[in-house]
Parts: structure tokens; sequence; C-alpha cells
């Protein structure tokens, strides 16, 4: 029998971002009132996007200041951050967190309509059957619930409504995705290409897959899509709606059902369970203004605030059932926090091709699956990584360490000089019970949240990973015949502090038992039946490709099932 009680809402959605977008507009679209709240501002293209300013409109030439540098240590070493760009980024002195001694953890975020869905670099690749029985064969972690039979669908449904250019290539490794036409390759990214694939017989290199529309459908260009510029401006917001994102994309396309209520400034800081019913009876909130404190009802609760803050509101949401964090039976949470190493890279001067250049900025450049492990073995390791890269001519910015002045230095740096190849290793890191988020017992944020402490690092399997990227990154540029080439020392290489993927995952997984997992196959609790969650908490493992196509994906799928439980009467 369908439950009787009046809620404010048939939906509650915590976070507006990437996944918690996809939810809102599925449910709405199935005709459920729909209440999305997110932590911070509305987004106001006109007054936020900075893609139609000039850097010399801006103090510093958009430079950040030293005075940024201070508010935001962290977050102010993103490529992203400029001067015109702040806004999209916490100010880190406002949202303290804790890293154990001797450790280091990049905690990058954006609180406002969208999250990140506004700042991502948009490369989205599906995970292969490879991925999701890695941790079944190799015995780190636990196994997915799910296989791509499963998924495939729902990656089809997403990628039709997201818009993602890209190549066919029929690879084992990266299944092919619903494909709006790819941005082409430079000149010397297909010399590159011809090299690599000439020399290394199991490596591919391919255009990346990237959500930039060059082919618009008829339903986003009604939702107020266009096709992408090639202006590269994308991390300031597009005007043009280019690129997929929530305030693009699925956000207005909740809206247009009339069943959308977004609150913003508004926290969560905890859900309450009722255990006679064993469902979440009520969403805490705070206003981020006023501090007032106020809780919210609903059928479901889908939490998609990212993968640190879901772990930080359900282990404050502690109750004589579940006392080390609601839904928590099997001691997973906020457990197995994963991201992507960044590491193991080079770069070079590519000859030839001197009477070229390339046209526009494509907001892209090469992608090369993961072949170690795969076509290739990799000598005391698991699993694998892939590089994204481009070729580009260097530019007038050549010119900005060089001392000079007068006719002659301007004449020097309007010549373009050579061509530069450019690669970046992104490798899978496993899974580890040790690698976790906690809540501190006595300090709290000035909103009376505890605040995080962030205990994670890289493993031996890390290490020896990244290592072989960089001897294989350098390989593959002295194949293509570049020179000058730069890069990690294969001995030494380490890679970037966890974090500084941007892809936080895992602290909720799925899994087929609910006394080692949080989740079940539909991104529901195993504990509390009203409780799903489909940000990248619930990743069982990471694969090396970017996981934002996956939030989606199944987020997707979950609603669905969701909103077919309700329609039942189960939930």
């Amino acid at each position: 029998m369908a439950d009787e009680k009046t809620y404010d809402f048939d939906v509650i959605v915590v976070g507006s971002g990437m996944s918690g977008g996809w939810v809102a507009k599925e449910m709405a679209e199935r005709g459920l009132k729909v209440c999305v709240i997110e932590r911070g501002r509305d987004i106001v293209p006109v007054e936020d996007y900075t893609d139609m300013e000039d850097p010399w409109e801006h103090e510093q030439l958009n430079k950040a200041s030293w005075k940024d540098r201070e508010d935001y240590p962290i977050q102010s070493e993103v490529y992203a951050f400029h001067s015109y760009t702040k806004q999209f980024w916490v100010k880190d002195t406002e949202h303290p967190y804790i890293v154990p001694e001797g450790q280091d953890y990049k905690w990058r975020r954006g609180y406002h309509t969208g999250g990140r869905s506004i700042m991502w670099g948009r490369q989205t690749y599906r995970m292969s059957e490879i991925d999701f029985e890695a941790n079944k064969k190799d015995g780190h972690g636990v196994d997915w619930p799910v296989r791509t039979k499963d998924i495939a669908p729902w990656y089809d449904h997403v990628e039709t409504f997201a818009g993602i250019s890209g190549s066919k290539e029929g690879l084992e490794i990266l299944p092919d995705s619903v494909f709006q036409p790819p941005h082409d390759l430079t000149c010397a990214e297909k010399d590159f290409k011809v090299k690599v694939e000439e020399t290394f017989p199991g490596r591919k290199v391919i255009p990346g897959r990237v959500a930039n529309l060059t082919e618009p459908t008829k339903e986003q260009l009604e939702l107020g899509r266009g096709k992408c510029q090639a202006r590269d401006h994308c991390f300031r917001g597009c005007s043009f709606g280019a690129y997929f994102s929530s305030n693009s994309a699925t956000l207005p396309a909740a809206r247009r059902t009339g069943n959308l209520t977004l609150i913003n400034d508004t926290a969560v800081h905890g859900l309450d369970y009722d255990a006679k019913t064993n469902r979440v009876s009520g969403v805490r909130t705070v206003n981020t203004n006023t501090k007032t404190a106020k809780t919210m009802t609903a059928r479901v609760v889908f939490l998609n605030a990212g993968t640190i803050p879901t772990s930080m509101i359900l282990l404050n949401s502690k109750s004589e059932n579940f006392k080390n964090g609601l839904a928590n039976s099997s001691g997973q949470l906020g457990r197995n926090l994963m991201d992507h190493m960044i590491g193991g890279g080079a770069y070079g001067i590519m000859p030839g091709n001197e009477d070229k250049h390339h046209y526009g900025r494509r907001p892209n450049g090469i992608y090369i699956p993961r072949f170690r492990n795969h076509t290739e073995e990799g000598e005391g390791f698991v699993r694998g990584f892939g590089y994204q890269g481009r070729a580009y001519r260097a530019s007038w910015k050549q010119g900005i360490d060089q001392a000079g002045i007068g006719e002659d230095y301007k004449a020097a740096n309007r010549t373009p000089g050579p061509w530069v190849m450019s690669i970046t290793g992104f490798g899978e890191i496993l899974p580890n019970f040790d690698n976790h988020v906690r809540l501190h017992a006595s300090k709290t944020d000035q909103w009376g949240f505890p605040i995080p402490i962030l205990d994670a690092k890289h493993g031996k399997n890390e290490i020896t990973l990244i290592r072989q990227a960089a001897r294989d990154s350098r390989a593959m540029l002295e194949a293509a015949g570049c020179t000058f080439i730069g890069s990690d020392d294969p001995k030494t290489a380490m890679p970037t502090p966890p974090g500084n993927g941007i892809h936080e995952m895992g602290t909720a997984r799925m899994g087929r038992d609910p006394k080692t997992s949080v989740l079940n196959q539909w991104n529901q609790s195993h504990d509390v039946p009203n409780l799903f969650i489909t940000d990248g908490s619930f990743m069982t493992s990471g694969g090396c490709q970017n996981p934002s196509l996956t939030y989606m994906a199944f987020s997707a799928r979950a609603a669905d099932h969701a909103a077919k439980l309700m329609k039942d009467g189960v939930i």
C-alpha cells in the first residue's frame, strides 16, 4: 500500500550538480514533485559567466592576486581558477577541512547551482566490462553488482540528451558512446597518432570524447543550447550552453515540467530516521546566510552532494539504530575514498608542419586509452592508466619570461613557435578501506557542521603504476620523433596528492552483500529503502576514465527504478 502520510515533496535531491541534476530531470519528467536543495547560491549566467570577457577587463590581467592565494590556497592551484572564475570556487578560509600530519589532500569544490558541472573538464568515457569485473578478478575491493549490459542502455540515454562528441573506435577497453562528430585532430596530433600506433600496435590515439555539442539535436536547441564555438573558455561558464552542465541541460529540462523546486543557500546537516518505518523521515537543513534551521520531508531522498559531503551528511546522521552513521551497518560508510592519479606525463617539440597552424581553440585534444594490463602487461601493478593531451603551436606566450623590448622582440613573438606535444597520465586508484572520510569529534564550521578529516594516501600499486606511465609517455614521444623531451623521472615519479584529480568517489560503494557495501545494484541503501545515493560515493572502483558520464548513467537508472517503486507503493 502507498504511504498515506503528507510530505513536503515526493523527492528531495541534495545537490544540484552533475548527478543531482539528472535525478531531478528524470523524476520531474515522471510527474513527481521534486525539491533540489543546493548549499550554494543560484547562478545567473549573464552575471556569473565570464566567457565573453577579456583579461584586461580585470585586475592583474585576470591572474590570481596574493589575497586570492591567501583566501583560496587550495582552489587557486587549479588551472581553471582566475580572477574572473573565482566565483565558482569555495573560499578555503571559510570551508576548512583537516588532513593528518604528513599527508596531503586537495579538495576542489564549488557551492552554487550546478556545482562542478560548470567547471568540469568535460571528458566523457564509458567504463568497460573489464572495469566492472576488475575487483572480482584481482581481489581488490568488492565485486560490482552490475555489468555493462545493465548500464549500457542508460549510457545511451544520458549521452543522447547531454551531447558527446567523439569517434567510434570499437575498443573493448573503451566502449563507444552515442556520438556527435568529434573535433578534428591537429596535423601534429595526426602525425603523433600514426607514429605511435605503428610503433606500439596495442595502443590507440583517438580524439578526446567531450560533452561539447558539435551537432546539436532538436531537443538540445529547444533547451537553449547551441553549437560549441571552439573558444576553449569552458571553465568560465558557457553562454552558448554548448557544453553539458546541470545549468544548461538537466535543470532546465526539470524546470519545464513545472515539478521542480530549487532551494539555494541551504546546507543539509543530516537526515532523520524513523525506526518504526525504517525510512528517512526528514532532511535537516540550515540556511547558510541566516543560519535558520528547517526540516523538510519527502517519500524518497537522493544524496548527490558530492562524495565527501554525502559521507559527512550520513556520518552526522546518527541514531540508536545507526550509531556510526545512517545506513552504515556494513561499516563501509566513508571508507574506500578514491580519486584518479595525475602524473607520469611528458612533453616535447614535434617536428614538421611549420607551415600550418590550428584553427580556433578546441576544448579538447587526444586520448590514449588504457593499454597496460590489457594489450600490454604491467609489471608489478594491477589496473592501468590512460593519457589526455594535445599538440599546439607555441604562441606569443612563449615570450612572457624572455627579456626583450622593441621591434625585434615584437616580431619574434608574432611568429608562431614549434608544435609542442604534451600528454598527461590519469591512473586508477585501488579501493582501500584505510583511505577514508571521518568527522572531527569536536571541531565544527561556522554553520555547526563537524569538520571533515580526509585521510588518504597512495599505496605501492599507485606509485608503481604512475612510474610505468612516465616510462611509456617518454617512449611514445620518442617514437613520434619529438625533441627536447621533458618527463617525470620513471625512477622517482610520484602521483599528485589525492584529490587533485577532482574525481572523489567510493565512500558509499555498491555491492552484492549488505555486510560489505552500503548500496545495492540500484544505488539504493541496503539498510534504508527510501535512501538513494548517485554521486561519486557509489563507485565500487574507479577505472582510469573520467567518471562523470558514469555518474550520469547510474543517476538516471536509479531515478527510474525509484520512480517505479514509488508508483508501486513500495517506497
